[in-house]
């Protein structure tokens, strides 16, 4: 299913020909496989429905719902490395692995050791890299596939959080906490900046050696194409600063160089090994994101020469946002585009930004590929879709074939409804969209709706299958997921629109969306919802303080007071408002929902992890315990030992009972 490399070299021309019929050979065997893989699953696609009548989406659809993705390829070329993730009857998510051969199209399931999380392949495709955790603490290991035990080769004083191979794969480099645990955790908890310095190890173990001295904020990396020097990207912590700034350096062995200061946010969290940060333009240049607006949410394009100077938007006009980058080791600089609800995968190159990979009215993830520059540049992806769980796409050719359908059975006996993306103009004349998902059924009357505002604030809604969505479209309802100003996807300016105004911007807009459903002949003005989780669940409670139209209201984990909330969250959370909290406590107690608390008619069902550290948990008390003094119709339920949302699924199901319960009650 890959193309394969040249080698470079002389040869005779009989090796030559050899050589070709030999790769020719291999490419109809891989094409052979696809046909294979693809016949297969359109079959399974065309089977006879079963004869029992699909029932209504349910939490424990939710649960058993398997989705696949792709987190390393070998270095041949042709192995994939494989997660899929679903939910069980209690605890938290289950996690199973498998390899995925491109040449045969055969699938192995593999079993990890416990305590051992996979990054990637060694030089092997037998072996994985990854961490071991041992006295709760992370070490540096490698484990030989179908072994009982990985073996540890390197670690550090305290975890190691990600550890990325140098383009020839003789090194690793390490990301980890420099100090050692404190022997007092048992009885204490120091207050601290999380930190984590880059660390270089040989591939075979040994004692890492500190690069770049004194760093301890580094979150994302890039090795140089000869693996003498690692940039690194940095970001001013929460404990000591009020607003965010970022810093590029370039390290080696022996020394460190500044390559820029960013007055502005940078990404720099590592969802896999190597994001953030990237080596382009023949390794002249280094890409990363940040932004242009006083959110702290990076959407924009930048780069900046390796040898320093100063940083260049790479993407000053666009309508949409740049949310991800990752760099390979062929050189490429991969980025993930919100095009409103849709994402597609772009890639920077020659000074432009180009759609490479997109999913009609869908989600692409960024491509994993080989991460040894002697290695072919296959690519794999995640991709979804609002009717289908998250499966596996490989790169056949110039075409992607999806090589997994973990959930296709599961959904097979399931009624889901259409999902839409609908465009409208607000009455204050902003141009918005929204994701509409209808009940299985849907008779096109008016009935009972839903405005469900997402997270972030700085997040969108995407098209993909939507769990909460589809729990509440089960009870009949036409659910609408607006993307209010705040939101990502639709440029800066929308971005913008949110800062020191999400109360009012924000609100307007998702409120803008249930007159907008109204007038489409999809809501009963009487019969109306609102639900959310987060900066959601912040808006419901808002929402309820400043109208009286829905007759039922569910929040999770939603800011109430935002005076105390800016410090207290575990991340930074200027991005609300950079003002300081000193002086004049006004900016942050008119938008706060406490401060209402007597206008709500609305019954409102308030759902908190206990422990929370995103959005504390007393934020949701101090609103229940204040509507309770005033007589209102409010219930709190709070999960003990959940942060901002349940990982448990026994606490999960309860989120969908308690959420459908409520809505039954008081909007039959």
């Amino acid at each position: 299913m890959r193309l394969l490399a040249k080698k470079s070299g002389k040869k005779g021309a009989g090796q030559d020909r050899r050589s070709n019929a030999i790769g020719r050979m291999t490419t109809f065997r891989r094409s052979i496989a696809v046909l294979v893989a693809s016949a297969t699953y359109v079959l399974s696609s065309m089977a006879p429905a079963p004869a029992a009548a699909p029932h209504p989406f349910s939490a424990l659809d939710w649960q058993r719902q398997r989705n696949a993705s792709p987190r390393a390829i070998a270095a041949d070329g042709e192995t994939v490395l494989i997660e899929v993730v679903h939910g069980q009857q209690t605890g938290p998510d289950v996690h199973e692995w498998s390899t995925y051969d491109t040449l045969t199209g055969k699938r192995r399931a593999i079993a990890l050791p416990k305590r051992f999380h996979p990054f990637g392949f060694t030089a092997s495709a037998t072996e994985l890299y990854g961490t071991l955790t041992v006295d709760d603490r992370a070490r540096l290991a490698l484990w030989t596939i179908g072994t009982a035990r990985p073996r540890t080769i390197a670690s550090l004083p305290g975890s190691v959080t990600a550890a990325i191979p140098s383009p020839d794969g003789t090194r690793y480099a390490l990301l980890g906490d420099p100090h050692a645990a404190d022997p007092l955790d048992a009885v204490r908890t120091v207050v601290v900046n999380d930190r984590s310095s880059l660390f270089v190890v040989p591939a075979a173990g040994g004692v890492p050696k500190l690069w770049c001295a004194g760093m301890t904020q580094v979150g994302g990396l890039a090795w140089s194409a000869d693996g003498s020097h690692i940039a690194i990207v940095s970001q001013t912590p929460k404990i000591g600063y009020h607003r965010e700034t970022g810093r590029i350096d370039m390290c080696d062995a022996r020394s460190m160089r500044n390559v820029a200061k960013i007055d502005t946010a940078v990404l720099n969290e590592i969802p896999y090994p190597g994001a953030g940060l990237a080596f382009g333009n023949g390794g002249r240049d280094l890409a990363f994101l940040s932004t242009t607006t006083d959110v702290i949410t990076p959407d924009h394009l930048w780069t900046v020469p390796a040898a320093g100077g100063t940083p260049v938007d790479r993407s000053p006009d666009i309508g949409y946002s740049i949310l991800s980058l990752r760099g390979d080791v062929h050189g490429n600089v991969w980025l993930t585009l919100a095009h409103g609800v849709q994402t597609d995968v772009g890639r920077y190159a020659n000074g432009k930004i180009v759609t490479a990979y997109a999913k009609r009215d869908g989600v692409i993830g960024l491509p994993v590929t080989t991460d040894r520059a002697s290695a072919p540049a296959a690519l794999a992806f995640a991709a979804s879709d609002p009717s289908h769980a998250t499966d596996v796409e490989v790169l056949t050719g110039r075409t992607l074939v999806q090589v997994t359908n973990e959930s296709d059975e599961l959904l097979s006996h399931v009624a889901l409804g259409r999902v839409i993306r609908h465009h409208w103009t607000s009455a204050d004349g902003v141009s918005l969209e929204a994701i509409v998902t209808f009940p299985a059924g849907y008779n096109g009357k008016p009935g009972k709706f839903l405005v469900l505002p997402h997270g972030g604030p700085e997040s969108n809604d995407t098209l993909h299958l939507d769990a909460l969505a589809r729990l509440v479209a089960s009870r009949g309802y036409v659910v609408m997921q607006p993307q209010y100003r705040g939101s990502t996807g639709y440029g800066s300016a929308h971005l913008q629109a949110i800062y020191q105004h999400f109360g009012d911007t924000a609100f307007k807009d998702v409120d803008a969306a249930t007159t907008e459903a109204i007038a489409r002949g999809w809501a009963d003005p009487k019969r109306l919802a609102i639900f959310g989780w987060s900066a959601g669940g912040f808006m419901t409670s808002w929402t309820v303080t400043q109208t009286d139209r829905y007759r039922a209201a569910i929040e999770g984990a939603g800011i109430t007071e935002w005076l105390s909330f800016i410090m207290s969250s575990d991340v930074q959370q200027t991005d609300y408002d950079a003002r300081k909290l000193e002086g004049d406590a006004l900016p942050f107690l008119q938008y706060s929902a406490v401060m209402f608390a007597d206008k709500v008619t609305t019954p409102l069902l308030i759902l908190h992890g206990a422990a929370d550290e995103r959005v504390p948990t007393y934020q949701g008390r101090e609103l229940f315990v204040l509507l309770k003094e005033r007589g209102k119709t409010a219930r709190m339920v709070t999960y003990p030992g959940s942060p901002h949302f349940p990982r448990l699924w026994e606490q999960r199901r309860n989120v969908a009972f308690e959420l459908l319960h409520w809505l039954d009650r008081y909007n039959p």
